[in-house]
């Protein structure tokens, strides 16, 4: 195996154990008040704070470091008038025909259906896509290793980071969502990934009465 050069682990911290659980404790604080939204305000957002939001995003960890995505940020109400008419169309005909009892019956405490005003009304969409494969500065393809789990890992960073900046999210995963390769001019070997709605939550928004698990319903220690 050949060496490949590194350097010092830059930029680590330690904390005491107190100062650790402090920290955790702000951390589960802050990020537990985070919640789907759909009723958004059309108040604007300075650019700077998204831009940093997607920052903190491209830290995200990837296969072979090849980070396999791309953010468009949607701020133009046009394009977002024809990202919300694609969306509606491929909503009806999944709630008419293409999803089951069952599907439904798990959406219905969400009250979810195929209007979807806020891809209008909240002053950003981002369009998370992921790339299959990237280019060398020579042209040659290069295949992405784990596109989707880097990819999601990517996505979840910039929910936390909007959240952390005071602004509310929705991810929105109109199926399929080929439409999104026409609409913002991306090629075939990127795959959308999901829309994330992104702006301030409207006056009384709302939100589903719904309860998350508790710790011992999703975690189990293996300790021998």
């Amino acid at each position: 195996m050949g060496e490949h050069p590194t350097i010092p682990l830059p930029d680590y911290r330690e904390y005491p154990l107190e100062e650790m659980r402090a920290r955790l404790a702000e951390f589960y604080a802050d990020v537990s008040r985070r919640r789907t939204v759909r009723d958004f305000a059309d108040r604007p957002v300075p650019r700077d704070i998204i831009e940093t939001a997607l920052r903190a995003a491209g830290t995200a960890p990837s296969g072979a470091n090849l980070q396999p995505w791309h953010f468009v940020v949607v701020a133009g109400p046009e394009t977002k008038k024809r990202i919300r008419a694609a969306a509606e169309a491929e909503e009806r005909e999944f709630y008419a025909h293409r999803a089951s009892e069952e599907w439904l019956a798990a959406l219905e405490p969400l009250g979810t259906d195929e209007r979807k005003p806020f891809l209008e009304t909240a002053p950003y969409l981002i369009a998370v896509f992921l790339q299959k494969y990237g280019a060398l500065p020579d042209g040659r393809k290069v295949k992405h290793y784990y596109p989707s789990e880097s990819t999601g890992l990517a996505t979840g960073l910039l929910i936390t980071a909007l959240h952390r900046a005071g602004l509310a999210t929705l991810t929105h995963t109109p199926s399929p969502m080929k439409f999104l390769n026409e609409i913002l001019d991306r090629p075939k070997s990127e795959r959308p990934f999901l829309l994330l709605v992104v702006g301030y939550p409207a006056d009384g928004a709302r939100v589903p009465d719904i309860e998350r698990k508790a710790l011992d319903d999703f975690t189990s220690w293996a300790e021998e």
